[in-house]
């Protein structure tokens, strides 16, 4: 009986092999477009077009949108456990900028920091480039879409680790354009994109990475502003 129940798991587990091997080959053309639409999009067709701040943001959403339609994009934004996730990770992130701020050496520090926003009012920078330009674009390509595509052909582990590396990889024109150092962007935003990817799969919504997303560029945004306003310590001045 126990070498038959062995046998049985066995065959169970080659099975189960052979099933994924085959879900990877016939998913194969589908997620190597799925990840190169992206790439070629943000590193290529963009920078190219010739549009302002203004036409990047509206063809990044009109592109993230079509991605994820064409894609079968699964952002489940409506969610509450989504919401929950998203706005204590917010949360979390929000007290962390509060209390560099509160710091006055780390305040110094930051109003040191160049504005990111170039071109346009803060507010606008805040309430309409970072939501629709980066978060939701990027949140809807990324967690809602290619995610759950490298899930299903490669399994959870590795789909995690391919869809952080495409992310890294997502900015690096954008981080040619800021003057930043290419390699650490890649390496920090692939970092991140680890960050937002467990958010996502753990609130099963793209609204859990999204709200993460925001606080922490907006964050970005509004600290170097913030720290510049408020009184320097005595050694600074």
């Amino acid at each position: 009986m126990a070498a038959a129940l062995r046998g049985r798991t066995a065959a169970n587990a080659a099975c189960a092999t052979e099933w994924r091997g085959g879900v990877v080959m016939r998913e194969l053309p589908k997620v190597g477009a799925a990840v190169a639409i992206p790439l070629i999009w943000s590193n290529w067709l963009l920078p190219r077009s010739g549009r302002g701040l203004r036409g990047r943001t509206v063809a990044n959403a009109v592109f993230a949108t079509g991605y994820a339609v064409a894609l079968r994009g699964r952002p489940n934004w409506w969610s509450s456990r989504g919401l929950t996730c998203g706005l204590a990770s917010g949360a979390v992130v929000l007290s962390g900028y509060g209390a560099a701020l509160a710091i006055p050496a780390v305040r110094a520090r930051l109003s040191g920091f160049a504005d990111r926003g170039p071109g346009v009012a803060t507010a606008e920078w805040v309430a309409v480039h970072i939501p629709v330009g980066t978060v939701y674009s990027e949140e809807l390509i990324f967690r809602a879409t290619l995610d759950p595509l490298l899930d299903n052909a490669f399994g959870p582990r590795l789909g995690s680790a391919l869809g952080a590396a495409i992310f890294g990889l997502w900015h690096i024109r954008p981080a040619r354009a800021a003057g930043d150092d290419i390699a650490t962007t890649v390496i920090a935003t692939g970092f991140g994109g680890l960050v937002l990817g467990r958010l996502g799969r753990r609130a099963t919504s793209a609204t859990a990475p999204a709200l993460f997303h925001f606080a922490l560029n907006a964050g970005g945004a509004l600290a170097p502003r913030l720290a510049r306003s408020l009184p320097r310590p005595p050694h600074s001045a």
